[in-house]
This record gives structure tokens, C-alpha cells and sequence, in this order.
């Protein structure tokens, strides 16, 4: 399944139109020196650091747009087809000039699409929305959306003292002061709710993917350890259909997946087990699956936990480990660096190199046939067999 790229369309200007529209007007009215001025702007290099100096800085009004845009049901609204501003106005019960506004700055993000009518202009959806932004997509994102928008926004916004003091901020930010992050994360049965709901719609997007980088059919018991609610574990038992595949999560967890997140009519069945990871007897398996779960963790502590899972299985146990790993060095991909940033705010752990999951896993008894995996998106998929 492929992954639609979103690309962003940017349009502005003020007073006299878009920069592009004045460098024709300067062109136009001044030949000459006009196109010594448009090829010096071009070629400016403090234009250039200076636009992107200003993208970063507006970066958080960007999310700031999806986020409400979502929150409002503006994408929702446009799910019957194309409207004005005021009969979205009315759908959402909302100002007709905010409304309006956000309209138009969703279009040129390429959120919706400005469609010109002969009673003014429609707005409809796009691709993109309509995959990733309608509630009934299967492909929907608005849980994850709502998730970021409340408990990740806050917290980066004590940046500052993470980086300060080298740890997560969720006394400051959510007022929860605890050393163990999912204390934080489920600091509620609200807040547990729509963490794992967005861990659903993750899965949603990358689950086949991530299950396919490898051919898994060999494997006849197959435990998806720190599973949540099931999704990715659902979707293993659907690709894999001789395999008994099972969830193990925190008995808290388990009870909410049995009772808000129930399989699909027809889905193969999958297995709930409570316990705690660090302390509980692990159920034996075939292929364990960490898929987001060691980033959570300190080093020790994910050592810690390779170490219990690689007792658990016998001679010849598989590991699939989903992540979104560094490149060498630990220099990118951006978001990856953004997301270990995050790992920091709301985690005792971080992101790492290709390199340090294979030595983790080797230290815990995983020593054969390493390899490492894209899966088109930002998460990798390594398999590796004690």
C-alpha cells in the first residue's frame, strides 16, 4: 500500500500581489534593470537562508491550521461535497471570517482545494484530506492528530527545561510528576484511550507495511509485545492466517483493548495476555514483535527488556523490532531527530542508529541473519534470529 506524499502548495503576497507577480510587473516596466534585480534575488543566499529561516519560524502555525482545522470538523463538513465558506460556516457553527480564513490557509497548504464558482469560490477536499483527514477514513488520522494537539504540544513547550535538565517534562507540562512516562501517558482512562487510538491509525498507514517487509508465514507463535490495541497484532493474524498471534500489555491496557477496540466482523482472532514486560513471565513464541517500544526506553531499560524477551524464547526465536531509525552518525532524517526530541519530553528514551539496535539485539542472544528494512515511510523494519 502506497503512502500519498502530501505537497504543499504556498501562495502569499501582500499589497501588490505574490513576489512572483512583482517580479513580472519589474520586468515588465523596467526590462533591464528588472532582470538584473529578479536574477540577484534568485541568487541571493541571505534570500534564501532567510525564507527558510521563516519557514521554520512558522512552522508551528502550520500544525496549529491542521490541527484546528481537524478538531472544528472542517474536513468532515466537506465530506458531502464542495461549499462556499458560509455553508461550512453553518456546518461547523463557527465565525464566517475565521472560517474563511482558515478555508484559504488550508488551500494553500494543500489541505483542500479552492475551487472558483460563479457565485465565489468552493472549497473541496483533496487527496490527502480525504485518505488521511475524514474520521471514517480506514486510513484516518484524526486520533493521532487530536493526541499531538493536546499532550505532545504541551509538552514541547517545555523544551527548554528538557533540554536543560535532560528529561521528560510532564510534571510541568500535564502537571503528572513520575519517572515511569506511561504513568504520564495513561495518566487517565481518557488520555489511555486516545493513545491508543493513535497508535491505531499509525498502524492504520504502516501496519501491512511493516508486516510485509519481511515474510513472517514460517513463524507459527507470534507475540506482539507492548500491542496496545491490537491493530498491528489483527492485521498480523489477517496476513499470517496459520500463525497464533497474541498481544501482551499492561492488564490496564488489555481491558481497554477488549472493551473500546474491537476487531473488525470476520477478523482472525488474536489473543490478549496482561503482565508487565519488565517483571512478568514473557509467553513463549516463535517471532516477538517489539514495533515502537524500545524508543521508550532508556538504554538499560531496553537492554533490560531484550535480555527477558531473548530468555523467553528458545534456540532459533525471531525479533522483529519497528522503529524509526538515525542514519550513521545520528545526524537525520529530520523528523526522526524531531521525534527523539519528543522521546525526551515525554520518555526516559530516543531514537537510534541501525547500528545500536543490531548490538542490543546481539547482546540479548539475537546474533543471526541481521537485516534492516524501509518501509517507504518514516519507520524501518529489522528482523534478526537468536
Amino acid at each position: 500500500m502506497g503512502k500519498p506524499r502530501p505537497s504543499g502548495r504556498n501562495s502569499g503576497g501582500c499589497g501588490k500581489g505574490s513576489a512572483k507577480e512583482q517580479k513580472l510587473l519589474s520586468r515588465a516596466e523596467f526590462p533591464a534593470q528588472g532582470e538584473k534585480m529578479a536574477e540577484a534575488a534568485e541568487g541571493n543566499p541571505e534570500d534564501r537562508d532567510f525564507r527558510i529561516l521563516m519557514d521554520y519560524t512558522h512552522g508551528f502555525m502550520v500544525s496549529q491550521v491542521l490541527f484546528t482545522a481537524s478538531d472544528l470538523g472542517l474536513f468532515d463538513a466537506l465530506a458531502l461535497g464542495p461549499m462556499d465558506a458560509a455553508a461550512v460556516a453553518r456546518a461547523l457553527g463557527s465565525s464566517p471570517r475565521g472560517t474563511r480564513l482558515l478555508l484559504e490557509t488550508c488551500a494553500s497548504l494543500g489541505l483542500v482545494q479552492w475551487e472558483d464558482g460563479m457565485g465565489g469560490p468552493t472549497f473541496a477536499l483533496t487527496r490527502l484530506s480525504r485518505l488521511f483527514l475524514l474520521a471514517g477514513s480506514p486510513l484516518s488520522q484524526c486520533s493521532m492528530l487530536r493526541y499531538l494537539a493536546g499532550t505532545t504540544v504541551q509538552c514541547w513547550g517545555e523544551l527548554g527545561g528538557a533540554v536543560r535538565e535532560g528529561r521528560s517534562q510532564y510534571a510541568q507540562a500535564v502537571g503528572v510528576a513520575t519517572w515511569e512516562p506511561f504513568k504520564a501517558i495513561y495518566r487517565s482512562h481518557a488520555e489511555r484511550l486516545l493513545f491508543m487510538q493513535a497508535l491505531q491509525d499509525t498502524w492504520s498507514v504502516y501496519g501491512e507495511r511493516v508486516l510485509t517487509a519481511f515474510d513472517l508465514s514460517e513463524f507459527r507463535v507470534i507475540c506482539d509485545i507492548g500491542g496496545g490495541s491490537g491493530a498491528l497484532a489483527t492485521a498480523c493474524a489477517r496476513l499470517y492466517p496459520t500463525s497464533l498471534v497474541s498481544v501482551f500489555d499492561t492488564p490496564d491496557v488489555v481491558a481497554a483493548a477488549r472493551t473500546h477496540f474491537r476487531p473488525p466482523r470476520g477478523a482472525p482472532p488474536i489473543r490478549f495476555l496482561g503482565g508487565d514486560f519488565f517483571r512478568s513471565r514473557l509467553p513463549s513464541a516463535d517471532l516477538y514483535i517489539l514495533a515502537r517500544v524500545l524508543h521508550d526506553w532508556t538504554d538499560a531499560d531496553a537492554a533490560r527488556l531484550l535480555g527477558r524477551i531473548g530468555r523467553a524464547g528458545g534456540r532459533g526465536t525471531a525479533l522483529l523490532l519497528v522503529e524509526a531509525v538515525l542514519t550513521p552518525g545520528g545526524c537525520g532524517p529530520v523528523r526522526t531527530l524531531l521525534l527523539s526530541l519528543t522521546m525526551l519530553l515525554q520518555t526516559q528514551g530516543r531514537e537510534r542508529t541501525e547500528a545500536e539496535y543490531q548490538n542490543m539485539a546481539a547482546a540479548a542472544g539475537f546474533t543471526r541473519c541481521f537485516q534492516c528494512r524501509p518501509t517507504g515511510g518514516d519507520l524501518n523494519v529489522m528482523l534478526t534470529r537468536k
